[in-house]
């Protein structure tokens, strides 16, 4: 019954000031019924504060551990941002205070998975979110109304990561859907056919034993929420069989905030290795105190530190100066890094070629001498599982979204001949699609 529901609040990664914000000029200028934040990611929750001060009365919902996580995401983000206006000029950051977080934030609604709530005036929009598997509290959410039943996939991954388990959307067993909201983030990229997770751990920790062998350092960029504690646990099963020696893991950034979130988390049934809290249980782990956030450096150790891109003014970026000289050592990349980023175009520089990190300072520019690897570490489902899902659920109506042109373009050309008849959008901002 006419319920007006926000889906996600996220900023954009490659933009700066308000070009980072969506375009909240599309939204109706009365207030909305609910803003749901299927993760805690940045292009997912990164906005929220600024939304919410656009729908004050609209209540906020999410898993509790999207709420418990987001929180602290978004006040790392209020640092971030003052950082960003100190040292850049960025006039317009920061775009939200910790005071505004700390007001919000007791007035956000956690649900429960397979947890039915209403929306809308008259509560006619039945909600439900369903576990997707991408990071930890990660949803899709589920909305049916009068016979009508729309579903939004959020982030995704079909199958079982270290610490997360696959996504689960049997709810949605027995329903016609009216229409399907889906990510397409890896459309335009197929996955090796001989890919199995267990042969990439074995890939990823035979290239850090030969960086230690060689008396090297390996720096594993990694996000600060989900890709550090799945790449933690599977270092620390390394160890522990004896596949890697006993040395020092360094994280560092926001990777340590998140890491004990995720620990408080540990009893949760939607995660594998319940009850195992990494800051207390791998005693190889060496964590920054708070006067030097950044890690001594050294031969013999292992670097799991944000940021995955190797963002400017993160972690990461600043230690690589260390190790991108030096051939005894490697950076392996177990995440995606945009081509413009220092990451991108670390991993598409030819050995010996000269980048640069900083796009301030161009002309300092460092050769990448050390090992460069990449790894298929990834919290989204592959395009063809996508597409089999597409299949199977055969909605009227499929929304190809969070992907690239590219990546969309491959699924418009496979359901094409596969689904001739089924309605395709892709959406553009600002633009108005009847469900």
């Amino acid at each position: 019954g006419g319920a007006r529901v926000i889906l996600d609040a996220g900023t954009h990664p490659q933009h700066d000031g308000f070009d980072t914000l969506p375009r909240l000029e599309d939204l109706p200028d009365d207030d909305v019924d609910g803003i749901i934040v299927t993760h805690a990611h940045h292009d997912h929750i990164g906005a929220l504060p600024v939304v919410c001060r656009y729908f004050p009365q609209a209540p906020v919902y999410a898993t509790e551990e999207t709420l418990d996580i987001g929180e602290a995401m978004l006040h790392n983000s209020v640092n971030v941002m003052n950082a960003q206006r100190r040292e850049l000029g960025i006039a317009a950051y920061p775009l939200y205070t910790h005071r505004e977080i700390d007001e919000i934030a007791p007035g956000w609604l956690p649900r429960k998975f397979g947890q039915r709530f209403s929306l809308g005036p008259d509560g006619g929009l039945a909600t439900t979110f369903l576990p997707a598997g991408h990071v930890l509290g990660a949803a899709g959410v589920v909305f049916r109304d009068a016979g009508r039943t729309v579903f939004y996939t959020g982030d995704v991954h079909f199958e079982d990561q270290t610490l997360c388990t696959a996504a689960d959307f049997s709810n949605l067993e027995g329903d016609k859907l009216d229409a399907l909201i889906i990510e397409t983030t890896r459309g335009d990229s197929e996955r090796r056919p001989d890919y199995t997770r267990e042969s990439e751990v074995d890939r990823l920790i035979n290239a850090i034993a030969e960086t230690l062998d060689r008396g090297g350092s390996v720096m594993l960029p990694v996000f600060a929420l989900g890709k550090t504690q799945e790449l933690l646990l599977i270092l620390h099963e390394a160890i522990r069989s004896g596949r890697l020696p006993s040395i020092p893991v360094h994280i560092g950034g926001l990777s340590t905030k998140i890491t004990q979130l995720f620990d408080r988390l540990s009893d949760r049934v939607r995660r594998h290795h319940r009850g195992f809290r990494i800051l207390d249980h791998f005693p190889e782990l060496v964590v920054p105190s708070r006067k030097d956030p950044l890690p001594p450096y050294g031969p013999g150790r292992i670097y799991a530190i944000s940021s995955g891109m190797m963002s400017e003014n993160t972690v990461s970026n600043k230690f690589a100066h260390h190790f991108l000289p030096d051939p005894n050592n490697a950076i392996l990349f177990v995440g995606y890094a945009d081509p413009d980023t220092p990451g991108g175009r670390i991993l598409a520089a030819e050995p010996g070629e000269k980048v640069s990190l900083n796009d301030r300072d161009a002309g300092r520019r460092l050769p990448v001498d050390c090992r460069v690897e990449k790894f298929d570490f990834s919290g989204h489902a592959p395009r063809d599982q996508l597409l089999d899902f597409i299949l199977r659920t055969d909605p009227r109506h499929v929304l190809l979204v969070h992907g690239d042109a590219p990546a969309r373009q491959w699924f418009i050309d496979q359901l094409a001949e596969k689904r001739p008849r089924m309605k395709i959008t892709i959406p553009v901002p600002g633009e108005k699609i009847s469900l």
